[in-house]
């Protein structure tokens, strides 16, 4: 079997502004990475094209009136806040990406691919069901989600690891059992949102597992939460389907955040969803591309060492540059995993009657 690459150049077109962090170079640089390394020739890769999501698939997660005002908003442009503006065509060049999620989820439930990464943007984890919110429009991996379950998986385990919180992915699914919301991301930090307290609520509660980590949380960190909380939860819950909210802004060279995963961290951290998915759900995963703004020095190395893992390539050659190695050494808090270790108990505390490996 192989990987499935959701990609194409009309992911480029949206631009709020040529220095907003959110530019299209995010992917210009990506794609060009790839074509260096020759991993669109490669057999294992196999490239998908995208689709445009349809009224009715947005609607299933997404408020009609908040579709209304994106849509009639993208004729002249439009604002949602200071960092989210809404460009002309817009609505068009956002539902191509939640297309593209939907084409990734669907690509790996019909087989045709192992697993898949939708490298699309404009991203989507803050988007709720009634508004936009940093840089997103419309939830990617939650339209996804909600087509999976459509489609059959009873239960979905999404583990978004990007450095903010995926607000509007938890809120969607917030009441939800058949969706376990997981997230580790950088805390105090925007969106506010995403305490460890934050458990789901009614038919959904413990089914939210927030692990808010301090800045200068390095790899050892998310190797030690996969192995503690995210692992021993999935062999539990039993997931159909494996979602990730694949955010890269967790790389000690991003100028928005101050974690310090490195490149290998990453292609680690993917090899170990890839394990559990291949031990719970016959494989079945499926990843969309986040944040991440290291456009030139962080995104396309981290990027490639999640598509190698993906397809089950050899991590050893997965690094950064070198000459960073002063960055990453400045980034580091060596502190923080003892923090984080405090943070899993109360994990365990607030979890603990719901989540029998986590009593």
């Amino acid at each position: 079997m192989t990987t499935g690459i959701v990609y194409h150049t009309e992911f480029l077109a949206h631009e709020q502004h040529p220095l907003h962090p959110e530019r299209r170079e995010r992917l210009a640089y990506t794609d060009d990475q790839i074509t260096e390394e020759g991993l669109w020739e490669d057999p294992r890769i196999v490239r998908l094209d995208p689709r445009y999501a349809s009224r009715e698939e947005l609607s299933r997660v997404h408020d009609e009136h908040y579709l209304d005002f994106l849509e009639q908003s993208s004729r002249t442009g439009g604002v949602i806040d200071l960092d989210t503006l809404i460009p002309p065509g817009l609505f068009t060049q956002a539902r191509l990406a939640a297309g593209g999620s939907l084409v990734a989820g669907e690509s790996v439930l019909a087989g045709v691919v192992r697993n898949a990464f939708a490298m699309v943007r404009p991203p989507g984890h803050h988007a709720g069901t009634y508004s936009g919110a940093g840089f997103c429009y419309l939830n990617n991996i939650a339209i996804m989600v909600q087509s999976l379950k459509n489609l059959g998986c009873r239960r979905i385990l999404i583990l978004d690891w990007d450095a903010h919180h995926g607000n509007g992915t938890q809120e969607i699914f917030y009441e939800d059992p058949d969706v376990l919301f997981t997230s580790i991301h950088q805390s105090p930090f925007y969106p506010g949102t995403g305490d460890v307290t934050e458990i789901g609520a009614g038919e959904g509660r413990g089914y939210t597992i927030n692990m808010p980590v301090p800045a200068g949380s390095s790899d050892e960190v998310y190797q030690y939460l996969l192995s503690e909380v995210i692992v021993p939860v999935a062999k539990e819950f039993k997931p159909d389907f494996i979602a990730i909210s694949a955010g890269q802004d967790n790389h000690f060279s991003d100028p928005l955040t101050g974690l310090a995963l490195t490149a290998k961290g990453y292609a680690s951290m993917m090899a170990s969803a890839v394990g559990i998915a291949d031990q719970e759900c016959a494989g079945r995963l499926a990843a969309i591309l986040e944040g991440g703004y290291s456009v030139e020095g962080g995104l396309p190395y981290t990027n490639i060492g999640i598509i190698a893992a993906l397809a089950g390539m050899n991590l050893s050659n997965i690094r950064d540059p070198s000459s960073y190695e002063p960055l990453l050494q400045q980034a580091r808090d060596p502190a923080a995993l003892s923090r984080v270790e405090a943070m899993v108990g109360r994990i365990r505390e607030t979890h603990g009657d719901v989540w029998s490996c986590l009593s």
